[in-house]
């Protein structure tokens, strides 16, 4: 703050004018005032610890009674606890200002000091601190607070900042002004010690004298002396103790000189005037502030000491020390109070840096911090001994009802597994014994984690599942993140295996499943590594690396030996390079299973190697022995595999085969190795003597020579066998010559034959006739002698057929019917086939026909029949209903009351007010000052539309109904947006739409916005729309404003998310620089050359584009720009494709409307065009801006004053640019041939876009989107409220008026009928009262006013005759139905005419008594609801009967036809079969609303009945204060009773006149009120001439509701009138409590 003004010195001798001086002294006043505020500021900053306003604003803040509050909590805890402060975060206050409900505030803070007994003298009035009229007595009685707390230890002393602080001279103005204003002088604050003194009942000479020597012993400084001064009983001082009598001194006097001190600065200030001697001696109450401080200091440092050394009985006792007055300080938690402290102080000194003393609050919180921990303690206990008690019971139930228990300190559990704890917990209690909190919180811990992982895995939750896995609680070791789904698969198979009984897994195969888990992938870990060493061994070819990798345990190979190692290194090297060639990949790997198989192959290719030598090496054996037989044995050996060895030619083969060894055999030929070729060209050695082999050649080896080789013996094999062969030849084709002859001899008959045949086929002619003659011949005549035969055994005949026929009938019929007795179960199978396959075709045909025949209804109108759970479910949603609608009327009426007694509310404490105004002004009703009281005591003074008059309150209540319906049927609001000039649509928005909906700042109200928006959008394409192109060529006011709005607040974070990285790449890039137009890359080009050589270029600066072009240096510096431009492009492509959920709702939601209406208006068109209307949309208006312009909109920080460079806009618009284009689908030609380059990836990006586009418009409703049903507002606790200026209000109501017509066309709208309740349209001055702004200083328009929208129309009722239309038709429906099941037939005329058979009849009994069954299970719930089971009783031919009644009032309805044979009812009845699914499904959704719905509500009838109760308290208290009061007390005092004459009354004006009685009678009339047993009650008595007349009962309420109607006068006894107004204050003056 700056220096206070200077003020005139001593030496300067000029005389002040009489005007100066006045200045001067009200400059000093209110510097004086305001170094009290600010004492007051931190004093209650150090109670409160919290910041206060400056001084300036304290008197502002302290109104509200919130502050004071707080304040009296701190001192009186009990009287005013923190949860009776209202609006204690003052969110209220600073929202719409003070409420009636804040005087509460004040009233606590009122009742806390009296009871701590601070002297009513200093008590401010409320009105002083709620309407400001004496805010100096407020500090004041602060200051008296300060004083009286210090006195008792309660509070620090307030310190007297007199001359020590500064303020403005602006600031000493305004508040010289203000007091001035209202007319108040300034509380004696010095005098406050001695009034504090003077109200103690006793000698206050002697008192007096008492403080005075002790401030002449505190001068004198002799410790002695002063407490003997303190120990005088007259200073009535307590609390005294000897050894701090030096602290004392010191104490006092230090204080003694301060005051002293700031005397001597007022003295200064003030020239000495109104000098007291308490200025510079010390008070009774700063005396006792003093040693009280000087007590609990010593104290505290007892209480540290005792910390120090860990003393509980010690500290003990310290905290039991009167002088600290520590409230529930208990015996038995003395080691918790040690404990608490000792960590406070230790807290203390670690934030400080040094040990410092405890302050008397922190200790009070420590003890009340360790009564706490105490009682948790000991609940703690108990909840564990009931716990250990419910677990020996073994009652699950009890068990987790235990667990549960907050007391027992324990994690959460889960009621479903009540039995899992229960069973766990006893085992471990046979275990362990009685169980401990510790163990217990770690065993419910655990188990609560296994339970969590169990219903993860029995919900197939694998991210549930993981989460409670890798929770500490679960104490699974080793549990890694990569196996995690391993884990879930494991232990899913698991319970699969363990079944239903074994479920639940326990913690122990939890842990197993994690350690297999683990085990396995270790091994295929080891396995991968041993895989990547084999392969590297092969890379490296070296067949010993190979072995050395295949022989590892963690390979899992079997038998690989040391003498295959060349083997397995071949065959997997051929296998490598046979994969690589396969996949065209030169680094292939062998895979695992690869590499077992040709290990297998090549230890199966070894055996056989072996094999084969073997039985090479047994035939040379045998050749050399000369055995034959053997020899031909050895050859026939499969291991061999010799082909074409005979048995006949041993001999022969033994004798070639000694030919080849002799040929082979060489002298000196003693070697023992042998050399077989295999087929694949690799080599087998065979030791002849070890019958060993190898497939790499031993060291030093030599071949034996005379052995014979596999293939030397099959050729020799072949030899003989060949010779063999051409012997046996003939031998076996010895058919085959027979066959030769016997085709020679055919050949001879068929040349004989040929030659008979056509002698034959030249005469055939004459053949044929000789032929036909003949055989004509012999079947004349055996037919002749057969019909004479027959012709004689007539009868015979007749009877041999019909025995025949009947055996040939019966012989059929008996073969079918075995057949079908035999295949009896596919004889089923195929009727059911085909029963089913008709069955499909008809309900095909129910489905899908739009006119279903009745035949079809028919066959399945049984599907109606309504099972148990469906009356269950039904009664259930009819119950609920019926709640729902009682629960949403009682609330519409509670809320009607709480209006009622909110009205009253602000009735009783205006009048209050007006009373204390009027009182200021008048002292007491007279005959001249009667009009004026009349005048004031009016409630409503022009105060605007929230003032407490009829006429006000309805205004408001009809534009807080106007408003609600504007902001739920968006209908008006979307054709009123068209309905003004297109300047005007914006600042409408803004100013009333957006602030009708609060900007959208909750879920309702945004769900409330987006529908005003889908409306006007569809309002907009219906009526302005030509073409879908419009909406991307023209400026839609509607696209306009959402794209507006949703691109401010959280749109716009929603686009630094989306773009904000990659423009940041852009512009952190300083050498990025992208130009695609050639001429200007020329240019640089040329200027850059010149610049490098100091040369003029000798190429000319100006040039066409194809000139620019023809330069290689310009083609490749394009050809850089269009690569860097593609790869920002993509950059930004990709992180707008992959944004699309960052994209605001509002957006994504209105896109897709755009796409359906204009798919809705537009048939024809094709579905490309309307894409690129919603990508316009999307990207051109929402995204675009922000990539050309981020600074904008603030998508980049930009310093102030700050721009983006040209090159970074120039790059960003042509990011932008090609943006655009892929968006549209167009491409780059004619003047930009040089970019048609770019038009693949344009192509290719456009379906991108249209993939974003078709992704961004996949959103749900709004309802499920928000959660927003039907019943939102009536659940709702709090009405919705909007701010809304006084101008908009009006301009708003102007539209409204002059559009009406056209917004609403109907007369029946609700919107006419608002209007009309809301009349003309009302000025400023009208809504906002006639007093306020009067001077002129402010804008009236641009006041707010806060509207709590209600809904008029808000009501359940509906038309009684559309409901009885509907139960006719339902009724009619339910007995076709039951009719169709047993009478069929293809017309209604036909089953409706047609009597039923009794097999008939009987079956509807059945079905019937089955249903009634079911209904009487269900009678209790169903018996308000008869349509549901009404004609359960009737027979089949009533019921036709009544069908026929009801179509025919049906028909008379319009509802059924009867031209088109009722075929609207069979297409009913078809819908409902149809939809009996869906009803279900819909029906079950409703319960589960239903049930939300009702609690709901119950919340809000709690609520408005703690409101109404609250109310009622209040206005009793109220009316309370209407009791008479009594200045003093007795017994047999009589209650007070006033007692006017009718002319008395006249005179003050309060009665007008008595009926039928003249002026000059009025003094034989005599009216007694008497205060009434209830408060607010009064009896009047008339009494004339002395007789009693009439006695009448008033209310005062009565009288308030009448005046807050405007009824000026009202009559008593049907006679006497009286002025309303008058008889208030009358009431008020005589019975109202101070």
């Amino acid at each position: 703050m700056e220096e206070r003004g200077a003020r005139p010195g001593r030496a300067v001798y000029e005389r002040l004018t009489a005007e100066e001086m006045d200045e001067q002294r009200r400059q000093n006043v209110a510097y004086q005032y305001l170094c009290r505020l600010e004492e007051a500021k931190r004093w209650m900053e150090a109670c409160l610890k919290e910041e206060l306003p400056s001084p300036v604003e304290l008197e502002e803040s302290l109104r509200n009674g919130v502050l004071l509050a707080k304040l009296g909590h701190c001192f009186a805890p009990s009287v005013v606890p923190l949860k009776k402060i209202y609006d204690m975060e003052q969110l209220r206050y600073q929202a719409t200002g003070l409420h009636f409900r804040h005087t509460d505030n004040i009233n606590f803070w009122l009742s806390a000091i009296a009871h701590i007994g601070l002297p009513s003298t200093f008590f401010p009035e409320t009105t002083d601190i709620y309407d400001k009229k004496n805010m100096p007595r407020v500090v004041y009685c602060i200051h008296a607070l300060s004083l009286f707390l210090f006195q008792l230890g309660l509070a620090p002393q307030i310190h007297d900042l007199y001359g020590k602080v500064k303020f403005t001279a602006e600031e000493l103005s305004n508040m010289a002004s203000e007091l001035a204003k209202y007319g108040l002088q300034l509380p004696a604050f010095s005098k406050i010690g001695g009034i504090l003194a003077s109200e103690l009942s006793v000698d206050e000479a002697a008192v007096h004298a008492a403080i005075l020597a002790i401030n002449e012993a505190v001068e004198r400084g002799v410790v002695e002396d002063t407490l003997a001064a303190l120990q005088n009983p007259s200073a009535l001082l307590g609390n005294l103790r000897e050894p701090l009598a030096a602290i004392y001194q010191e104490l006092l006097a230090q204080a003694k000189m301060e005051k002293a001190a700031n005397a001597r600065n007022c003295y200064l200030q003030d020239d000495g005037e109104n000098q007291d001697i308490y200025d510079c001696y010390l008070t009774q109450a700063e005396i006792q502030g003093n040693i009280n401080h000087v007590n609990v200091h010593g104290v505290l440092e007892v209480v540290d000491d005792a910390l120090e050394r860990q003393s509980p009985e010690a500290l003990l006792k310290a905290l039991q020390d009167p002088a600290l007055a520590l409230r529930g300080v208990r015996s038995d938690f003395a080691n918790w109070y040690l404990e608490q402290l000792s960590s406070d102080r230790e807290q203390k000194a670690q934030e400080l840096g040094l040990v410092e003393l405890l302050e008397k609050v922190e200790v009070q919180a420590g003890v009340a911090a360790a009564n706490m921990k105490g009682d948790q303690e000991q609940a703690m206990l108990q909840a564990v001994r009931r716990i250990n008690k419910a677990v020996q019971k073994g009652v699950a139930a009890d068990t987790m009802k235990e667990l549960m228990c907050p007391e027992a300190q324990l994690p959460p559990v889960y009621p479903f597994a009540s039995a899992v704890y229960q069973r766990e917990l006893a085992a471990l209690q046979q275990q362990q014994g009685e169980l401990c909190q510790e163990e217990l919180f770690v065993a419910v811990e655990m188990l609560s984690a296994v339970v969590l992982i169990n219903r993860a895995l029995e919900a197939g939750d694998a991210s549930g599942f993981w989460s409670s896995l890798v929770n500490p609680a679960t104490g699974l070791a080793k549990v890694a993140d990569e196996n995690a789904h391993r884990y879930f698969d494991a232990l899913v198979k698991l319970r699969q295996v363990q079944g239903v009984d074994g479920a639940f897994l326990s913690w122990n195969d939890l842990q197993a499943t994690v350690s297999q888990v683990n085990a396995q992938v270790q091994e295929e870990t080891n396995q991968v590594f041993a895989v990547s060493l084999i392969n590297e061994a092969l890379n490296q070819d070296s067949p010993e690396k190979t072995l050395s990798a295949l022989l590892l345990p963690s390979a899992g190979l079997d038998n690989v030996n040391l003498p295959v190692a060349p083997r397995y290194h071949l065959l997997l090297v051929a296998a490598k390079r046979q994969k690589a060639q396969a996949t065209g990949d030169p680094g292939a790997v062998l895979w695992l299973e690869e590499i077992r198989q040709e290990v297998v192959r090549a230890n199966q290719d070894t055996d056989t190697a072996q094999r084969m030598a073997l039985g090479v090496a047994a035939i040379n054996q045998a050749i050399k022995e000369g055995k034959a037989a053997q020899t031909e044995r050895v050859l026939r050996n499969p291991a061999v595999a010799l082909r074409g060895v005979v048995p006949d030619h041993a001999d022969g083969y033994q004798r070639i085969l000694e030919d080849a060894m002799a040929k082979k055999r060489r002298t000196g030929d003693t070697a023992f190795w042998v050399q077989h070729d295999m087929k694949d060209g690799t080599a087998y050695y065979f030791h002849l003597q070890t019958f060993q082999g190898t497939w790499e050649r031993p060291l030093g080896c030599h071949l034996n020579t005379s052995h014979l080789t596999r293939e030397e013996i099959q050729s020799a094999i072949t030899k003989v066998t060949a010779a063999h062969d051409r012997q046996q030849l003939w031998k076996a084709n010895i058919g085959f010559v027979i066959q030769f002859q016997a085709c020679l001899r055919g050949f001879l008959v068929r040349q004989k034959f040929a030659q008979h045949s056509h002698f034959l086929r030249t005469w055939l002619p004459a053949v044929i006739k000789i032929q036909a003659h003949w055989r004509g011949y012999r079947q004349r005549k055996i037919y002749l002698e057969r019909l004479q035969y027959l012709k004689a055994n007539v009868d015979a005949i007749i009877k041999i057929q019909a025995w025949a026929r009947m055996w040939v009938a019966r012989r059929q019929y008996q073969r079918r019917l075995g057949y079908f007795q035999k295949n009896v179960n596919s004889v089923i199978k195929i009727q059911a086939f085909f029963r089913a396959r008709k069955a499909q075709d008809d309900y095909r045909r129910l489905v899908h026909m739009s006119h279903p025949p009745l035949r079809v209804v028919c066959r399945f109108v049984h599907l109606l029949n309504q099972s148990q759970q469906d009356f269950l479910a039904e009664a259930e949603l009819l119950k609920l209903q019926e709640e729902v609608v009682r629960k949403i009327r009682s609330n519409q009426q509670l809320e009607q009351d709480l209006n009622l007694m909110d009205i009253k509310i602000g009735l009783l404490v205006k009048n209050r007010i007006t009373l204390q105004e009027v009182v200021s002004h008048c002292k007491k009703l007279t005959k001249k000052n009667k009009e004026q009281l009349s005048d004031m005591m009016i409630l409503d003074k022009q105060k605007g539309l929230k003032s407490l008059s009829k006429e006000k309150r309805q205004k408001l209540e009809a534009y807080q109904h106007l408003f609600y319906l504007l902001q739920t049927q968006p209908i008006y609001l979307a054709k009123l947006i068209f309905l003004m000039p297109q300047n005007k649509t914006t600042k409408f928005m803004e100013s009333v739409i957006f602030s009708l909906y609060n900007y959208a700042s909750n879920c309702r109200e945004a769900y409330l916005l987006l529908q005003l928006f889908k409306t006007a959008l569809q309002e907009e394409i219906k009526s302005k729309v030509e073409q879908p192109q419009d909406m991307v060529t023209g400026n839609p006011t509607v696209v306009r404003l959402v794209v507006r709005f949703y691109r401010n607040g959280r749109g716009q974070s929603a686009l630094m998310e989306i773009l904000g990285k990659v423009i940041q790449d852009v512009l952190e890039n300083k050498m990025l620089s992208i130009h695609t137009d050639p001429v200007h890359i020329y240019k640089s080009w040329i200027n850059q050359t010149e610049a490098q050589t100091g040369k003029r270029s000798h190429l000319p600066y100006n040039v066409t584009l194809e000139q620019a072009l023809s330069h290689s240096e310009v083609q490749r510096r394009l050809d850089i720009s269009l690569h860097t431009l593609l790869a920002m492009t993509d950059k930004f492509l990709v992180a707008i494709i992959s944004s699309v959920d960052q994209i605001p709702y509002g957006m994504r939601y209105v896109a897709k409307v755009l796409k359906m209406t204009l798919a809705e208006k537009f048939p024809d068109a094709t579905e490309t065009e309307i894409y690129k209307v919603v990508g316009n949309l999307l990207y051109y208006r929402f995204l675009n801006p922000a990539v050309v312009a981020p600074d904008a909109f603030d998508i980049v920080a930009v310093a102030a004053g700050g721009a983006l460079a040209t090159p970074q806009r120039h790059t960003l618009g042509a990011v932008a640019q090609l943006l655009q284009l892929a968006a549209t689908g167009k491409t780059f030609s004619g003047e930009s041939q040089h970019l048609r380059v770019l038009n693949d990836y344009l192509e290719q990006s456009h379906l991108k876009f249209r993939r974003f586009v078709c992704r961004a418009c996949q959103v749900p409703e709004p309802e499920e989107h928000f959660a927003v049903d039907e019943y939102l507002d009536m659940v709702a606790v709090s009405k919705p409220v909007v701010y809304i200026t006084v101008g908009e209000l009006i301009n708003t109501h102007k539209l409204l008026l002059e559009h009406q017509d056209w917004i609403a066309p109907g007369h029946h709208d609700p919107l006419h009928e608002l209007l009309e309740d809301l009349g003309e349209l009302p000025t400023v001055p009208d809504l906002i009262g006639g007093n306020v702004g009067a001077d002129g200083s402010m804008d009236l328009s641009k006041l707010e006013v806060s509207l709590a929208l209600t809904n008029k129309f808000e009501g359940l009722e509906t038309d009684a005759d559309d409901t009885s239309a509907r139960s006719l038709l339902l009724s009619t429906k339910q007995l076709l139905a039951d009719i169709m099941q047993f009478h069929p037939g293809d017309s209604f005329k036909e089953i409706l005419s047609l009597p039923a058979s009794g097999p008939q009849e009987a079956s509807h009994k059945r079905l019937m008594c089955r249903r009634q069954a079911c209904e009487a299970k269900n009678s209790e719930l169903l018996q308000r609801h008869h349509s549901l089971t009404a004609g359960s009783l009737l027979s089949l031919a009533e019921k036709q009967r009544r069908v026929l009644r009801n179509l025919r009032r049906l028909e008379s309805l319009g509802l059924v036809s009867a031209s088109d044979g009722y075929q609207g009812l069979v297409d009913k009845l078809a819908k409902d079969i149809r939809n009996q699914r869906r009803h279900r499904q819909r029906r079950k959704a409703d319960l589960v609303k239903l049930q939300a719905t009702l609690q709901g509500l119950s919340a809000k009838t709690t609520f408005y009945e703690e409101q109404g109760d609250y109310y009622s308290q209040y206005i009793q208290a109220c009316l309370s204060h209407l009791a008479p009061g009594s200045k003093s007390s007795g017994k047999g005092k009589k209650q007070l009773s006033l007692r006017y004459t009718a002319a008395q009354l006249l005179d003050k004006g309060v009665l007008v006149e008595i009926e039928d009685l003249p002026t000059s009678h009025f003094r034989n009339v005599i009216f007694d009120i008497t205060p009434g047993d209830e408060a607010g009650k009064f009896e009047v008595n008339a009494k004339f001439l002395g007789v009693d007349m009439e006695r009448f009962q008033l209310h005062y309420q009565d009288l308030l509701q009448l005046q807050y109607e405007g009824v000026a006068v009202m009559k008593l006894f049907n006679k006497a009138k009286v002025n309303v107004n008058l008889l208030i204050f009358l009431l008020n003056k005589k019975f109202l409590q101070k």
